[in-house]
């Protein structure tokens, strides 16, 4: 699996949503970091202190520096994202 693109997964154990966009990936093709926040409560802080947020899964898909982390849940908000950056690649590219 190969991407012109990173995603990282933060997710935990047991999380039915972090589950679903990982195999959403999978099925993609899509080459992911999971970043495990289970009993890791300074991940969290990670998360609060970049996003707002201490829920998961939170995805951060991106580029070289530029990255969009996607904090809803739903696999349509990962979908977008990932249009988005493919999209970007591709006009660089015309």
């Amino acid at each position: 699996m190969s991407n012109s693109f990173s995603v990282a997964v933060w997710s935990k154990k047991g999380c039915h949503y972090c589950t679903e966009v990982k195999e959403y990936l999978s099925n993609h093709n899509i080459a992911y970091q999971d970043i495990d926040v289970t009993n890791a409560d300074d991940r969290r802080d990670i998360l609060d202190i970049k996003y707002g947020v201490r829920h998961v899964p939170v995805v951060e898909i991106g580029k070289g520096e530029v990255y969009e982390a996607v904090t809803k849940v739903g696999i349509q908000y990962v979908q977008e994202a990932i249009n988005r950056i493919r999209k970007e690649k591709d006009s660089l590219l015309s």
